[in-house]
C-alpha cells in the first residue's frame, strides 16, 4: 500500500484525493495545506523539498502529486525527481503554461494551429499594433501566470488598449510585464486533457468549462464557474486534437523535455479546424472535479504509469454518463474573496453527487469560507440535463452568506449558438476552394487531351485506343511513383513550377523502359488544407509535362485531409498508363544481352527526384539555406535542386520501337548501382562494368561528394550522378544510337560494357578515384571529437562509430580506450579505422584514470561515451569531464539503478522497462536524463531475453544521445 502527498488545496486537489482513496493501492492521502478537507492538514513549506521528503519518509508517502501551477513554475518537480516518485512536468516543460510567449513560439515551431499574435512590453508599441490590426476582435493576455484571470477578450480597439494598459501597468503584477495581443477566433471552446508519460498520451473525455462569472457568459473571466462533460465534436476534429496533443509531447521530447503529468490544452473549434488557445500543465479546475467523477480506472495506477513511462500498456476506462459541476463562489469573487463565513448544509456524498471543497477552512469544528471559489458540486446523470438538475438542487441546499453560482451551467450548448449546425467546412475541408481549384485547372488540363481520351470530371476516364494512334495496342504497362522529399525544397523556395515534371517524369520514364508509349496520366495531390495557388501551379506543371511525354492528363484526386496531414503538409504521386503494340520489342530483352554489349548513359537534368533526404541532411549539417548561392554559379541551391526531371519519351521511344536497344534503365532511387543492373538476367552470369570517370559530372555532384563527405561508391548508389537513363546496345548499333540521340539534343556517353560475371556483384566500377573531384569544395566542418571507453565486445561502441561516420553527423569518434587488453571492441574499432588504446587497471584508481585523461586530451576529446566500461571511475575523473560524459543504462531511470537493473526489473514484475542515456555524475545512474526508449516486458522473459531486446533499443538511442550532446556542445561554443 502506498501513501500519496498532494501539493495544493483547491477543488482540483480534493477531487484527486477523493479518487485516490478509492484505489486498492493507496492507504493514505495528505494535502498540503489541508484547510477544511477531510484528508488531513499538513503544515509544510512546499518551497522546501527537503522538508517534503522528510515528511514523506516519516509518513510512508511514496508519491507526490503537484496540483497548482506555482510549484511547477518554481521547479519543485526538478528538486524532488529521482528521490521520490513525483507526478508533474519539470520546470522547463511547464514553460508551456508559465509563459504564453514561450507557448506561442513553441506552437509555431512544431506547426500547431494557433491564433495570429504579437508580444509587447511597451504600451506605446502595443497601442500602435492594436491600431494597425484588422482582426475581428483582439484578445489581450498576460504572459505569465495570473490564476486563470489574465485573459481579456476585447470587441473594440479601445477596449483592447485599456486592457493592455492595465496589464502593463501592473494589474497582474510581474505576470503582465509582457503581454500577448492575439487574434480573436470565432467558434466554440473545448478543454482537452490527457495523461502523458514523456513519450505517449492517453486522452480524457473532452469537457467544457465556463470561465465567465455571470450567466450567458457575461462578466469577467474567473478560474472557472463550472464544467460539463463529456462534450462531442466531429470525429475528424477529435482526431486532430489527438494529433496536436501527441505532437506537443513529441515536440518537447525533441527539445529533451520529457513531459510526465497532465497536459491541458484549450481549443477553439473554428470553421478551419481546431486552434490551440493555451496550455495548462496540470489538471484543470473545475474540469478535474467532473473528470474524476467520470474516471472508471484506478487513478493511482495511471499516475504510476505516467511517472514510470508505461502509459501505453494501461487501459483507461471512463463511465458512460454525463457529469455537471457547479462552482459556489464567495461574494465579490473574482475581485476578492470572503473569508470566515460559516457554511451550512453541505450534503453527504451519494452515488450521484459529490461536493468537493476548494476555498474552505476549519474553525472551531465549523467549515468556513476561505476566499474565492468555495465548493464545487458535481453530479452524474444518464443525460446532461439530469446531471445538471441534480447539481443545482444541491447548490440550493448549501447555505453561506454571499453564496453565488451560475444556474446556466450545462444549458449553454458547447457550440455556443443554438442555431449553429456543423458543416463539412467545420472539419477543415473547404469545398468552395476545391471547386474553384477544379475550375482553374480545367483549361490547361484540356490542352493535354489527345484523341481517344476524355476530360476530367467524371467518375473515371475513358481511353479509347481505337481512336488513338495506338489502335493495335494489345498490352498495358503501368507505372506509379511520387516526388518524395523534393517537395520540401519546393515549399522552402515557394516554387512549384517543376514539381509536376518530376512526378510525370518518374512515372513515364519507368514505363518507357518496357518500350511502352504513355497515353494517360492520373495524379494524386493530398494536403491538410488546400492551398489553391500551390495546387494550381503543381497541376499546371503536370499538364506541361504530359504534353512533353505525349500523354493525356485524364484525371486524378485532390484530397484534403485535415487531421491526417498538418495544415501545411502535402504530398504528390501519380500513375502513368502506357500501351505496347504487338510488333514492338518487349524490353528488356535479357536473352539477347551478351558479353561485349555497350552501356550508354544519357545525361540527366540534375538530381531528378532521388537522394533528396541525403541532400537535405548535408545542407542542414553545414547550415546552408536553400536560398544561398551555389559556389559554382549565380543560382541558389534551391533553384539548382528544383531543376525538373528530364522526360525521355520523345528521344527514346522511336529508337526502342526500331529494335536498336536491348535494355533501358531509369536511374532513380538507388542510383546507377541499383538501377542499371535491372536489365540483366541474374541467372545469365553477366555483369555491367562501368567506367565511373567516363562522363562529366555536374558541379552539384562534386559539391555533394565534397561536403558530405560522401564516398564515390555511396554517390553512385544514392544519386544518378548526371545519368538519367542507361541503355544496353550491341557494339554494332552503338554509334547509330548515339547519333540518333544527339539529333534529339541528348548528351550521350559510352560509360561501360557487359562482361562475364566473376563475383556476386552485378555491377563493377573502374576509375572510381577519378569519378568526382571530392576535394574541390571540401570544407572541414566543425564536429565534436568523441572518445569511447569500453571493456568488452563493443556492440554499442560499433553503433556509435557507424553513426559518427555517416554524412551529416555532428560527432567524430577519434579514440577508443579499453581497460581490457584483448577486448573484442578494440579489433572492431581498428577495422573501422579508429585509433585505440589500452589502459590497464592500477591499484590506485586515480592513476589509471589520469592516464586515460591524458590520452583523451591528446586526441582533443570533447565528449566521452561509456559503452560498456566495467570499472567505476574516480570522482576526480568524473568532475574533470563534468557535463561531457554520457552513459547508457538498461532501465528507465530513475527506476532500477546500478549493475543489476534488468534482473531487478524481472524480479519486480513491472510490465515496461527500457533504456536511458544520461550524463555521468559521481552518484551511480543519477545524472541528467538525455533520452529514453521504452521496451515492454513480455510474459516468460528471462534476464537474458529482456536484455537482448533492450540492447536493440540502445543501439539506436545511444548514437542519438551522442548526436544530441554534440549539437549542444557545438551550440555552446
Amino acid at each position: 500500500m502506498s501513501g500519496v502527498l498532494i501539493i495544493g488545496s483547491g477543488g482540483r486537489e480534493h477531487a484527486l484525493a477523493w479518487k485516490l482513496l478509492q484505489s486498492e493501492s493507496v492507504n493514505k492521502v495528505r494535502i498540503v495545506p489541508g484547510n477544511g478537507s477531510p484528508f488531513g492538514f499538513v503544515d509544510l513549506d512546499i518551497d522546501d523539498p527537503e522538508a517534503i521528503l522528510a515528511f514523506c519518509a516519516l509518513e510512508g508517502i511514496e508519491m507526490v502529486v503537484i496540483g497548482p501551477e506555482i510549484p511547477l513554475a518554481k521547479g519543485l518537480v526538478d528538486r524532488l525527481q529521482g528521490r521520490i516518485a513525483v507526478f508533474g512536468p519539470t520546470q522547463d516543460a511547464a514553460m508551456l503554461e508559465i509563459s504564453k510567449s514561450f507557448a506561442k513560439k513553441f506552437m509555431r515551431e512544431i506547426d500547431l494551429p494557433t491564433a495570429l499574435y504579437g508580444e509587447f512590453e511597451d504600451l506605446e508599441e502595443a497601442s500602435k499594433f492594436i491600431e494597425s490590426c484588422n482582426w475581428d476582435g483582439i484578445v489581450v493576455k498576460a504572459d505569465g501566470l495570473a490564476a486563470g484571470k489574465g485573459v481579456i477578450v476585447c470587441s473594440s480597439k479601445e477596449e483592447a488598449k485599456e486592457a493592455a494598459k492595465n496589464m502593463l501597468q501592473g494589474e497582474f503584477g510581474s505576470s503582465g510585464s509582457k503581454i500577448i495581443l492575439e487574434e480573436r477566433l470565432d467558434g466554440y471552446e473545448v478543454s482537452a486533457l490527457c495523461f502523458a508519460d514523456g513519450a505517449t498520451i492517453s486522452r480524457m473525455p473532452l469537457v467544457r468549462d465556463y470561465k465567465r462569472l455571470l450567466e450567458n457568459d457575461a462578466g469577467p473571466n474567473t478560474g472557472g464557474m463550472g464544467a460539463i462533460g463529456p462534450v462531442s465534436v466531429p470525429k475528424v476534429i477529435d482526431e486532430q486534437i489527438s494529433e496536436y496533443l501527441i505532437n506537443t509531447i513529441k515536440g518537447l521530447q525533441k527539445q529533451r523535455m520529457f513531459y510526465k503529468g497532465v497536459l491541458y490544452a484549450g481549443f477553439m473549434i473554428t470553421s478551419k479546424g481546431p486552434y490551440i488557445l493555451e496550455y495548462n500543465c496540470r489538471f484543470g479546475d473545475p474540469e478535474t472535479e467532473i473528470l474524476m467523477r467520470l474516471l472508471d480506472t484506478d487513478l493511482y495506477q495511471i499516475l504510476h504509469a505516467c511517472v514510470h513511462g508505461s502509459l501505453d500498456i494501461l487501459m483507461i476506462n471512463w463511465k458512460r454518463e454525463f457529469a455537471c459541476g457547479v462552482v459556489l463562489s464567495s461574494k465579490d469573487y473574482p475581485a476578492k474573496g470572503d473569508k470566515g463565513t460559516k457554511i451550512r448544509n453541505i450534503p453527504l456524498e451519494t452515488k450521484e453527487t459529490v461536493t468537493f471543497h476548494a476555498g474552505t477552512a476549519l474553525k472551531d469544528n465549523h467549515i468556513i469560507t476561505n476566499g474565492g471559489r468555495i465548493l464545487c458540486v458535481t453530479s452524474l446523470g444518464k443525460t446532461l440535463e439530469e446531471a445538471r438538475k441534480k447539481a443545482l438542487s444541491v447548490c440550493d441546499q448549501i447555505e453561506f452568506e454571499g453564496k453565488y453560482f451560475r444556474r446556466d451551467i450545462g444549458i449553454t450548448k458547447p457550440i455556443g449558438n443554438p442555431h449553429y449546425s456543423l458543416t463539412y467546412g467545420d472539419s477543415g475541408v473547404d469545398i468552395r476552394e476545391g471547386n474553384q481549384f477544379v475550375e482553374e485547372i480545367k483549361g490547361f488540363v484540356q490542352e493535354t487531351l489527345k484523341s481517344g481520351t476524355s476530360q476530367i470530371g467524371g467518375f473515371g476516364a475513358i481511353i479509347d485506343l481505337q481512336k488513338s494512334e495506338y489502335d493495335k495496342a494489345n498490352q498495358i504497362v503501368t507505372g506509379i511513383d511520387g516526388v518524395g522529399t523534393k517537395i520540401e525544397i519546393a515549399d522552402a523556395m515557394d516554387d512549384y513550377r517543376g514539381i509536376g515534371h518530376d512526378v510525370v517524369g518518374m512515372c513515364v520514364n519507368d514505363i518507357l523502359c518496357h518500350c511502352a508509349a504513355p497515353v494517360a496520366f492520373l495524379d494524386y495531390f493530398v494536403c491538410g488544407k488546400l492551398n489553391r495557388r500551390r495546387a494550381t501551379e503543381v497541376v499546371k506543371s503536370i499538364s506541361e509535362a504530359c504534353i512533353q511525354a505525349d500523354c493525356s492528363l485524364v484525371g486524378g484526386e485532390t484530397a484534403e485531409m485535415p487531421g491526417v496531414y498538418g495544415p501545411n503538409q502535402w504530398d504528390l504521386a501519380g500513375c502513368a498508363i502506357g500501351v505496347r503494340q504487338p510488333d514492338w520489342p518487349q524490353l528488356p530483352e535479357t536473352s539477347k544481352i551478351q558479353v561485349g554489349d555497350i552501356v550508354l548513359g544519357i545525361s540527366s537534368s540534375g538530381l531528378h527526384s532521388n537522394g533528396f533526404s541525403l541532400v537535405r541532411k548535408i545542407l542542414q549539417a553545414h547550415k546552408i539555406d536553400y536560398k544561398a548561392t551555389v559556389p559554382w554559379g549565380n543560382s541558389s541551391f534551391g533553384q539548382v535542386l528544383l531543376t525538373p526531371t528530364k522526360i525521355y519519351v520523345r528521344s527514346l521511344l522511336l529508337l526502342m520501337r526500331g529494335g536498336l536497344i536491348k535494355g533501358a534503365a531509369h536511374i532513380t532511387g538507388g542510383g546507377i548501382t541499383e538501377n542499371a543492373i535491372r536489365v540483366l538476367d541474374r541467372e545469365a552470369e553477366l555483369a555491367l562494368d562501368i567506367d565511373a570517370s567516363s562522363w562529366p559530372k555536374d558541379e552539384l555532384f562534386n559539391w555533394l561528394g565534397s561536403m558530405g563527405p560522401v564516398t564515390t561508391k555511396e554517390m553512385l548508389k544514392t544519386f544518378n550522378c548526371g545519368i538519367g537513363m542507361t541503355l544496353v546496345v550491341s557494339k554494332e548499333s552503338a554509334q547509330s544510337v548515339k547519333d540518333a540521340l544527339k539529333k534529339c539534343d541528348e548528351k550521350v556517353y559510352e560509360i561501360g560494357k557487359v562482361v562475364r560475371r566473376t563475383t556476386d556483384d552485378l555491377i563493377t566500377y573502374q576509375n572510381l578515384e577519378n569519378a568526382f573531384d571530392l576535394a574541390k569544395y571540401y570544407v572541414e566542418r566543425r564536429r565534436v571529437r568523441v572518445g569511447i571507453l569500453i571493456s568488452g565486445a563493443g556492440t554499442n561502441m560499433q553503433k556509435l562509430i557507424e553513426r559518427a561516420q555517416k554524412p551529416g553527423s555532428n560527432s567524430e569518434v577519434v579514440v577508443v580506450i579499453s581497460n581490457i587488453a584483448d577486448a573484442g571492441g578494440l579489433e572492431i574499432a581498428q577495422k573501422l579505422e579508429v585509433t585505440t588504446a589500452f589502459v590497464p587497471h592500477t591499484k590506485i584508481r586515480e592513476e589509471g584514470d589520469m592516464k586515460m585523461s591524458e590520452i583523451l586530451h591528446l586526441h582533443g576529446v570533447e565528449l566521452i561515451c561509456l559503452a560498456g566500461y566495467m570499472r567505476i571511475l574516480s570522482g576526480q575523473f568524473v568532475k574533470e569531464w563534468e557535463n561531457k560524459m554520457i552513459n547508457i543504462h538498461p532501465a528507465l531511470l530513475p527506476a532500477f539503478r546500478g549493475g543489476h537493473a534488468v534482473r531487478e526489473t524481472i524480479a519486480a514484475g513491472v510490465k515496461v522497462t527500457g533504456c536511458t542515456a544520461h550524463l555521468v555524475v559521481e552518484e551511480v545512474d543519477a545524472g541528467q536524463i538525455i533520452a529514453q526508449e521504452v521496451v515492454r516486458v513480455e510474459a516468460g522473459d528471462t534476464e537474458e531475453t529482456l536484455h537482448e531486446r533492450i540492447k536493440e533499443k540502445e543501439h539506436t538511442l545511444f548514437p542519438d544521445a551522442m548526436e544530441l550532446m554534440s549539437v549542444q556542445l557545438l551550440e555552446n561554443k
